[in-house]
């Protein structure tokens, strides 16, 4: 029965981080675009690795509001960010050699960012499954 209780904290805990991460795109990203729209200037949304870069941001950002929230220690916060970014070490030079366009970029991004955090999760099941947090 215990397992069982950790293996839902622990299933819980994951969706909350990508419920955060969502939050942050969706109130972030167009609360830039409306501050650059004010100042009379334009995303430059030709730019694929920009255009990641401030998505993984904003996403990062909502997380790491809802881990400190949560009580979870910096150490496995900014681990998570990490996540976030690593992708980009592998996607960026296929994008510039031509192996990749903008939009996978964008797709796979998201595809290796959400398998690496779980497996972070899973490095420190203890913390991400516990009763309480931090």
């Amino acid at each position: 029965m215990k397992t069982l209780t950790t293996n839902k904290r622990f299933l819980r805990h994951y969706l909350e981080m990508v419920a955060a991460m969502a939050v942050g795109m969706v109130v972030l990203g167009p609360a830039l675009r409306g501050v650059l729209w004010l100042a009379g200037l334009e995303f430059p949304s030709q730019y694929a690795e920009l255009v990641c870069l401030e998505m993984a941001f904003d996403m990062s950002a909502g997380m790491v509001v809802w881990m400190r929230h949560r009580g979870h220690a910096w150490a496995g916060t900014l681990e998570m960010v990490g996540a976030m970014f690593a992708p980009f070490l592998v996607l960026f030079p296929l994008l510039w050699l031509g192996a990749l366009s903008g939009e996978s970029l964008l797709l796979l991004e998201h595809v290796l960012m959400l398998p690496l955090m779980f497996l972070l999760m899973l490095r420190r099941r203890a913390e991400y499954g516990g009763s309480s947090h931090g």
